[in-house]
């Protein structure tokens, strides 16, 4: 099914990447306060996954207020916001079993694979294809990524697992916000983001529920917060610009990891981490170079998207 398309101008671009920005500030500290719970804390995973959501939704009614949240239940893509759920839900539960063994640092690195994901993927599933240059830079990337592990050095946790599928989740999550901020109001997409991870989450939580202490508690309940938050500043930007252009300000994550890790875990980044991010970003800001190149040779026009995801 084909969406109408999006022209985007420079100020929406500039704005989106504003928005971005202060989505990956809030992602940061969620990602904080879950490893701080799953290891300091030593709250139970499945009750600190089953409160992050539970508390999204609770802030989404109070910003929406009762009547709004349940007519923002009205969809004209159940499935697919069901599905962009369930990824997000798949992608918070496996990153908060990765904080558990993983450096903050170590962590973002290994979701710095988002923004290739989400360039190569975007081609078959939005019809935002990228040349032999971009897909050069993919493959760089990729090499970053290999630096940081280095695989056969046996240096390495084996959660990294954990933290690759939690990125690939991740990678379909972002192409469905995209997707669906051409038919779905903002507060659809945001009142629907927490709602299969809560649903799923129920029974393991309360199977494995400890009455948490006051702090805990707060930590738990932060979790929502920052990534409710973090999720509408999210569906705002995607509004405004397409995937590719927004997905390598991701990158400004390895700064607020690296300083909260040092500040709350006292965590240095090692010597591969930081040589590996160094190729990563700059291979992602050559894929954002290659898109302002695009754009400024063809117009505006380039930026709008004719959608090829079938229902």
């Amino acid at each position: 099914m084909s969406a109408p398309s999006l022209l985007i101008d420079e100020g929406s671009r500039l704005k989106a990447i504003g928005l971005m920005c202060a989505a990956i500030a809030f992602f940061a500290l969620l990602d904080t306060s879950a490893k701080y719970l799953v290891t300091v804390a030593a709250a139970p995973l499945f009750q600190a996954v089953w409160v992050r959501f539970l508390a999204h939704i609770a802030l989404n009614a109070a910003i929406f207020g009762p009547r709004t949240f349940v007519q923002s239940l009205r969809t004209r893509h159940i499935g697919l916001q069901i599905l962009r759920g369930g990824f997000l839900f798949a992608s918070t539960a496996l990153n908060f079993a990765a904080l558990q063994y993983l450096q903050l640092d170590q962590s973002v690195t290994i979701f710095f694979l988002t923004p290739f994901l989400v360039a190569v993927l975007a081609g078959p599933l939005l019809g935002e294809w990228i040349g032999w240059r971009r897909l050069l830079a993919v493959l760089v990337g990729f090499s970053g990524v290999i630096l940081v592990l280095r695989p056969g050095f046996g240096g390495v946790h084996w959660a990294v697992i954990y933290s690759f599928a939690a990125t690939l989740s991740y990678a379909f999550y972002t192409l469905l916000t995209r997707y669906l901020a051409r038919y779905d109001a903002s507060a659809v997409t945001q009142v629907y983001s927490p709602l299969v991870g809560a649903v799923a989450m129920a029974p393991l939580g309360l199977s494995v529920w400890t009455w948490p202490d006051l702090t805990t508690w707060l930590l738990m309940l932060s979790t929502g917060l920052y990534g409710g938050i973090g999720h509408y500043l999210l569906i705002l930007a995607y509004r405004r610009a397409p995937a590719p252009v927004l997905a390598p300000f991701t990158y400004v994550s390895l700064i607020f990891q690296a300083v909260l890790g040092y500040l709350i875990f006292s965590d240095i980044p090692s010597g591969w981490t930081i040589a590996g991010g160094t190729v990563i970003i700059a291979s992602g800001l050559y894929l954002l170079h290659r898109e302002h190149i695009m754009v400024k040779a063809d117009g505006p026009a380039t930026a709008s998207l004719s959608a090829d995801l079938r229902n």
